[in-house]
């Protein structure tokens, strides 16, 4: 896979979306004020918004031989993800959600995801990180994790970590091959010791992380990196849709600018951009934006500053 920019390892899965007006306060039947099936899945849905950047991303990943992984996979190749490693497993069912969206753009998600998945990462093409700039992972598939991660720290390729509430218990297995640990605020919360979020980010600093970072939603994307360089960007403002996959939005963002070779800064205020821009539409993907899309969102946020230390 000469040329490939990133390489993406984890969760690819099949939403199905609808938008409601509001929750009901009782069982009822409700009709859709619209639907869509989307591409989901963390580390599948950051791929996306990579490839939406004009990035080249290929998906590392494990997906059913059933008509839900065929989707899977048809909505990736569309968008311009490489699939040729992603897995279609005999006998498993593809992880699938369902995701229930009030007009505030809050969210209900009831998801699945089958536990007969194989676990064994000997099939990847470890070979091929020798040409990749940059690996991420959502933390959802560890035996892939690791043999992605410590093939690109023995070549000195920056890996992004991904880390949410459903994966966080793994953390201490891949965080010595880490260099940009980005968390959900309540994984932060629950997997970091420490006071104030200033402290747990200086710890994971410490413990050899080069970034750590945590995502507050509104009260935006808060970093420090080990050249003591640390800073808070700004949620942008925006009319919400959908949150759902703005979070993987985010990291793929992160994860696209580091291979830019971006200043953590700018990494952090792109990201934050794509995030906010994802949450424009229904579903994780109907809404991410092209590189031009995002320069001239910035353009015209330039007032919206990020404080650094």
């Amino acid at each position: 896979m000469p040329g490939k920019h990133i390489i993406a390892v984890g969760h690819a899965a099949l939403d199905y979306v609808y938008r409601i007006e509001a929750f009901p306060s009782f069982p009822t039947k409700i009709r859709a004020l619209d639907h869509i099936a989307s591409g989901g899945g963390m580390a599948a849905n950051a791929a996306a918004t990579i490839a939406r950047l004009g990035g080249n991303v290929s998906l590392w990943a494990r997906i059913g031989d059933d008509p839900s992984g065929a989707i899977i996979r048809q909505q990736l190749d569309a968008v311009g993800v490489g699939t040729t490693h992603v897995r279609s497993c005999a006998g498993v069912s593809s992880a699938t959600a369902a995701v229930i969206v009030d007009r505030n753009g809050e969210r209900l998600v009831i998801s699945e995801d089958d536990h007969e998945f194989p676990l064994p990462a000997d099939w990847l093409p470890i070979a091929d990180i020798q040409y990749a700039k940059a690996i991420s992972s959502d933390l959802t598939w560890l035996e892939g994790t690791v043999a992605a991660f410590g093939a690109a720290r023995a070549r000195a390729i920056p890996t992004v970590l991904d880390i949410d509430l459903n994966s966080g218990q793994l953390l201490s297995k891949v965080l010595a091959l880490t260099d940009y640990a980005i968390f959900s605020a309540p994984a932060f919360r629950q997997f970091v010791k420490g006071g104030s979020d200033e402290e747990r980010l200086a710890a994971l600093v410490h413990s050899g992380v080069r970034h750590a970072g945590v995502t507050r939603g509104a009260q935006g994307y808060l970093w420090m990196n080990r050249e003591g360089e640390r800073g808070l960007e700004p949620a942008f403002p925006i009319a919400v849709v959908d949150t759902t996959g703005a979070g993987d939005a985010f990291h793929g963002a992160f994860a696209w600018a580091i291979t830019e070779g971006l200043e953590d800064a700018e990494c952090a205020r792109i990201a934050s951009a794509v995030a906010a821009m994802s949450c424009r539409g229904l579903g994780a993907r109907a809404a991410l934006p092209t590189q031009n899309e995002v320069q001239q969102f910035l353009a015209a946020h330039q007032s919206l500053s990020a404080p650094r230390a």
